[in-house]
């Protein structure tokens, strides 16, 4: 992947034609190329086909069919995490200077994009932290700038800031993590109206952040959010939204119609939310929140994972007991146009180290397929024994 920012005033039409696609296709593969130029009624005559020759363009095109198949048919993976956090400066940091941090799942995670929840700041303290010096009930995290490294190491790409924590220490903390991010080459989302473009394998991913905090966009404005997606559409050929929602805590994986409220705060409608933003052009949902594994389902044949659970929580700063203590990598594959082709999902969990490690025992993928069978057994996808992903 070449990462980068493109301007949002260039916008990029979706063009890709299954059925066109399939016939150049197989024409391409058979050495031949025919071009069915519809018969135009000339008194009692019509104009015949136009045949055209093996590696040549129909009249009016601009490249080869083999070219043009190409193109039209280019798909490219990305990989997604939950919740992310490496340790709590300034005592509560792992061994080593967190150095191979992600070394147990690193091969898990690679992709042509990789992209993770940053649950924290990546910042030196700022004077301005969210809890008070004798705050008991009160949770805020942040890890020196140098961790951005760790996540470069691990091949991410790409690291949305939309969540409850990205603010723990104030607005110098987050645009201090911004700055610690792009100085190891590292696209970030999340800020309001920011649409950020990747350029993966010549095709344009917009990601956009949401979550129910000010210094993120609103899932709780969910036409405001729809207005959002619909210009990123206009900007890339993909669009994946990141969005941090719903209630946390052991007992919250099912996915319910509504609103989820959590220590009296509105987290937001997940499934409204979802479905309203495919409707407005995304193309993949990744959500994140609750702190355990949710449900998947396909809807328009676009995959929502409602949440990915804990991937890391280094120094013991997430809780990893039961369900507390599993995550998931999920792992796509779409045609420039969003169009489905592969999927899948590989289980983890937090070692002793609260370090993000595979789960031989499968316990994530497991859980995932009871959740999504229970929560939406007409559009939750299948799973195989592998983790493997496929609509219904």
């Amino acid at each position: 992947m070449v990462p980068g920012v493109y301007p949002l005033d260039t916008p990029t039409k979706r063009t890709w034609r299954p059925a066109i696609v399939a016939g150049v296709a197989v024409a391409a593969l058979l050495g031949v190329a025919v071009v069915a130029v519809a018969a135009v009624a000339k008194g009692n005559g019509a104009q015949p086909a136009v045949w055209v020759a093996p590696g040549q363009s129909p009249p009016g095109s601009t490249g080869t069919p083999i070219e043009e198949a190409a193109e039209e048919e280019q798909s490219i993976s990305m990989s997604a995490t939950g919740d992310i956090i490496m340790g709590n400066a300034p005592g509560n940091l792992p061994a080593n200077g967190g150095k191979g941090f992600f070394d147990g799942v690193k091969k898990d995670l690679a992709a042509d994009l990789v992209m993770g929840n940053l649950e924290e700041p990546l910042t030196e303290d700022t004077g301005r932290s969210k809890c008070g010096p004798d705050s008991t009930g009160c949770h805020q995290f942040r890890a020196p700038p140098g961790y951005a490294k760790h996540l470069k190491d691990a091949g991410f790409e790409l690291l949305n800031q939309a969540n409850n924590h990205g603010n723990d220490y104030g607005p110098d903390g987050y645009t201090n993590t911004q700055d610690a991010l792009e100085k190891y080459g590292l696209q970030h989302t999340g800020a309001p109206n920011q649409i950020t473009v990747a350029d993966v394998e010549g095709v344009k991913v917009a990601v956009v952040g949401f979550s129910s905090y000010a210094w993120n966009n609103s899932l709780i404005d969910i036409d405001g959010g729809k207005e959002l997606v619909a210009k990123a559409a206009k900007e890339a050929d993909l669009v994946v939204v990141q969005v941090h929602m719903g209630a946390e805590g052991s007992g919250k994986t099912r996915v319910k119609p509504g609103t989820e409220m959590f220590l009296g705060e509105n987290r937001g409608d997940p499934v409204k939310f979802s479905h309203a933003m495919i409707d407005a052009g995304a193309d993949l949902i990744v959500g994140h929140g609750p702190h355990v594994l949710r449900a998947m389902e396909f809807y328009k044949g676009r995959l929502i994972a409602y949440s990915l659970g804990n991937f890391a929580g280094g120094g013991g700063t997430l809780n990893r007991s039961g369900p507390l203590g599993l995550g998931a990598v999920l792992k796509v594959e779409l045609t420039r146009d969003g169009t489905w082709v592969d999927g899948s999902v590989v289980s983890t969990r937090m070692n002793s180290a609260g370090k993000p490690v595979t789960d031989p025992d499968g316990d994530s993928l497991d859980m995932l397929a009871d959740l999504s069978q229970k929560d939406f057994p007409k559009t939750g996808p299948e799973f195989d024994n592998a983790g493997r992903i496929s609509p219904r």
